[in-house]
């Protein structure tokens, strides 16, 4: 039986502030220190395997005998969104951070996007995506124009209730929306936001993100050395595919954690990549500290069972993509190290890796974990 290396991602999981932070407006974030005041957090498992024993984790209670090895990963791009964070843990440190449009999109964006869309916008402004099509869901119905929306993150995001644009037409909307969000305007995601309902609004699981293609990561590496590489959850769609040879959905946390079990009882020989969506986009983005703390209760009640799961020669690798502090008044992402937990093959228990310069690092220790040169920026941690 082939290797097998399961890389989770708690998106948004972040365990405190980085030195500067303060430039994005993050100074005093972390997500894993306002989770911990919720009554609602209950985390053995993770506990056991080390997450409190973290540099510079303050919150919580360290274990005597961690079962895993641990370290915290500092962000080298600059950014604090999801695709830089994922594109960083697969290797790639971005020179640029990608654009953002704090005062909404240039009029050049939306005269291109009503042209070729024949439709009108709504918008244009830095919201919520819950209360936006709260405020602009109506006339939406009576228009049929595009609620067309950011956040602090480099995104362009399109709403459109599902019985006047159906998914299938929204993402093609969006698909022209990326060709138009190229170059100095290359946003990282073109995010689809099918909502339904009426008074209130409520959006729907056909959400789907249009990214840019990444340079080669290590995703091309590990699928040119003819080993899998399966992405679960939005990892296909953060990555365009690229360096993907099986894509799989999940449409929440529990979903993506069945599919991690369904996928240790398969015989492959290659990477099981997971993002776990829910942290961030239910309770992270909506300053809901007790739901973020009982999503984290869940996830560890599902992850007590994969170490007992695993084979001999597998390796499992728990981190994050970024913070979203849901006790701060900001609703976006925060910048913040993030926390790195290996158990299996190769990894010494109870190891403190102490602080990593940069996600990276997990993609150089993959690249090592099957045999390969490392070819992508980040230093192993596993020797």
């Amino acid at each position: 039986m082939g290797k097998r290396l399961f890389l989770i991602v708690m998106d948004s999981v972040g365990i405190g502030e980085m030195p500067d932070a303060h430039l994005y407006g993050d100074a005093g974030s972390n997500t894993l220190a306002a989770v911990c005041a919720s009554p609602r957090l209950d985390i053995p498992c993770l506990r056991g395997l080390g997450l409190f024993n973290i540099d510079g984790v303050t919150c919580g209670d360290s274990v005597p005998k961690p079962l895993a090895a641990y370290a915290r990963m500092a962000m080298k791009s600059p950014g604090k969104d999801t695709t830089t964070g994922h594109w960083e843990l697969a290797g790639v440190i971005l020179d640029k951070a990608f654009p953002t449009f704090p005062g909404g999109f240039p009029e050049e964006v939306i005269n291109a996007l009503q042209q070729v869309t024949g439709r009108g916008i709504l918008c244009n402004k830095p919201y919520s995506g819950t209360k936006v099509i709260a405020d602009y869901g109506a006339r939406h119905m009576e228009t049929g124009a595009l609620i067309v929306y950011t956040s602090a993150d480099s995104v362009l995001q399109i709403a459109a209730h599902e019985n006047i644009i159906p998914p299938g037409e929204l993402y093609r909307i969006c698909t022209q929306a990326r060709e138009i969000m190229r170059g100095e305007l290359g946003v990282g995601r073109i995010i689809a936001r099918p909502f339904e309902g009426a008074h209130p609004f409520r959006r729907t699981a056909n959400r789907h993100d249009f990214s840019l293609a990444p340079p080669d990561t290590m995703l091309d590496y590990l699928l040119g050395a003819n080993l899998e590489c399966i992405g679960v959850g939005k990892i296909p769609d953060i990555f365009a595919g690229k360096g993907i040879s099986r894509a799989v959905a999940s449409a929440n946390n529990r979903e993506g954690m069945l599919e991690v079990k369904h996928l240790l009882r398969e015989d492959f020989t290659g990477l099981c990549f997971v993002n776990l969506v829910d942290f961030d986009m239910l309770y992270g983005h909506r300053n809901d500290t007790d739901g973020y703390a009982q999503a984290l209760t869940d996830f560890d009640r599902e992850l007590r069972e994969i170490p007992g799961m695993m084979r001999p020669g597998d390796l499992l690798i728990i981190t994050a993509d970024h913070g979203c502090d849901p006790s701060t008044p900001s609703t976006d992402h925060s910048r913040e190290y993030v926390p790195m937990l290996a158990l299996g093959h190769g990894v010494k228990p109870g190891v403190n890796l102490g602080t990593r310069e940069s996600f990276a690092d997990v993609a150089a220790a993959a690249q090592e974990y099957f045999g390969l040169p490392i070819r992508t920026h980040g230093k192993s941690f596993l020797p």
